[in-house]
């Protein structure tokens, strides 16, 4: 499958270094509001919606995770960027994964958080395209968003997981089901000691869709990568630990190693 036209955003000095961003499966560039403000003061950041997702293109699926990394270095090319920092979530770190080690010179750092090189069992993700195919992102968009975040975080802040779980219910059944055939068909495992991109990786605590075991097989394949576990947080990290992942992007994107 070719490339596609992604739907993106673009915010933040012209000149600064770029930052592009990753989405979780089943959520739109609005995932990153959070960070958006603090990162746009001083990085060019841009933002997409994964193809069949949000307002880019729904093609048939299934998809593959170089279907994904491709849409990426296309909308690089469409924006005249060289090199970009990538930070990416969930799958979203699975293209960024991808991204390190089959475009490694568009790569000039990356930030995986809350991911993994193969995500077990893949019968599961045949399972939930099946599913969502016949019944739609809505049948499953509880049980997903219910993993996303703690009990306590999504009691103190039910505006934040309503707006999540819309964002799932929303996605084209058709893209989030090919997007599940990408993570059933991946393994990212043998690709990992070839990347030479700087990268952090960025687990939390309290995840259980990537506990953090899971999470260091990235850090642990990836030659010089730095680990961070955050505590206090399930899977959705830089929403419900925003400031600290919105910092621990900054000071990698500068160079910092974190306290």
């Amino acid at each position: 499958m070719s490339a596609v036209d992604v739907h993106y955003t673009v915010d933040g000095p012209d000149t600064a270094p770029v930052v592009v961003l990753v989405n979780s499966l089943g959520t739109t560039l609005e995932m990153w509001d959070p960070q958006l403000a603090s990162l746009s003061a001083e990085f060019r950041v841009v933002r997409f919606d994964m193809r069949g997702h949000g307002r880019s293109p729904v093609p048939q699926g299934p998809y593959s995770m170089a279907d994904l990394g491709s849409d990426v270095v296309r909308l690089l090319d469409r924006l005249g960027v060289e090199r970009a920092h990538v930070v990416g979530l969930s799958i979203g770190g699975m293209v960024g994964q991808w991204l390190g080690a089959h475009a490694p010179d568009r790569v000039a750092g990356l930030t995986l958080m809350c991911t993994a090189p193969r995500l077990e069992p893949a019968s599961a993700w045949a399972q939930r395209a099946a599913t969502v195919r016949a019944e739609g992102t809505e049948a499953i968009a509880d049980t997903v968003v219910g993993r996303w975040f703690t009990p306590e975080f999504a009691e103190a802040n039910p505006q934040t997981v309503a707006r999540t779980r819309a964002m799932v219910a929303a996605t084209p059944a058709e893209g989030y089901a090919g997007c599940c055939g990408a993570i059933e068909g991946a393994d990212l495992v043998p690709d990992l000691p070839s990347v030479t991109a700087p990268t952090l990786v960025v687990a939390a605590a309290e995840d259980p869709s990537t506990p953090p075991g899971v999470v260091e097989q990235v850090s642990g394949g990836i030659p010089g990568a730095r680990y961070v576990l955050l505590e206090d947080s399930a899977h959705l990290v830089n929403v419900q630990r925003d400031a600290a992942v919105t910092q621990l992007v900054s000071d990698h994107v500068h160079g910092k190693t974190p306290e």
